[in-house]
């Protein structure tokens, strides 16, 4: 999962990075992640022009570490327009996973790049009544 869907659920509580989000935090899905990764949600978290209260922030990061499930993940050659985004492709290939992302053009050459909505009509099925 790419910080921009965890940044767009904090910010905007409906819709499908929400959904996907929410999935994680029910047991539904669960997250993949590095330390590379780790440390980007908790930079990005703590950005003040986004607003989002620490005590949260640190609550859905303790929950990710403890709930998701944490790679070493090999190199993975692949040019990608921005090197930080490496930790993303590196942790999906790893773990036979999709890379959800607000932005699945910044991973040309992936292909299990894929948008919030694109990930929800392929993948999960709808939440229990």
């Amino acid at each position: 999962m790419d910080t921009n869907v965890l940044v767009s659920r904090a910010l905007t509580p409906a819709g499908p990075p929400a959904r996907v989000v929410d999935a994680v935090l029910t047991g539904r899905l669960v997250a993949c992640f590095d330390s590379r990764i780790l440390r980007e949600y908790e930079e990005v978290l703590a950005r003040p022009r986004f607003g989002f209260d620490p005590s949260n922030a640190a609550h859905l990061l303790a929950y990710l570490t403890a709930e998701g499930l944490l790679f070493e993940p090999p190199a993975v050659t692949l040019r990608l327009p921005d090197e930080s985004d490496r930790p993303f492709v590196e942790v999906a290939a790893a773990a036979d996973a999709w890379l959800v992302t607000g932005n699945p053009g910044h991973f040309p050459g992936f292909a299990r790049a894929i948008s919030p909505a694109a990930f929800l009509t392929r993948t999960l099925p709808p939440p229990p009544a």
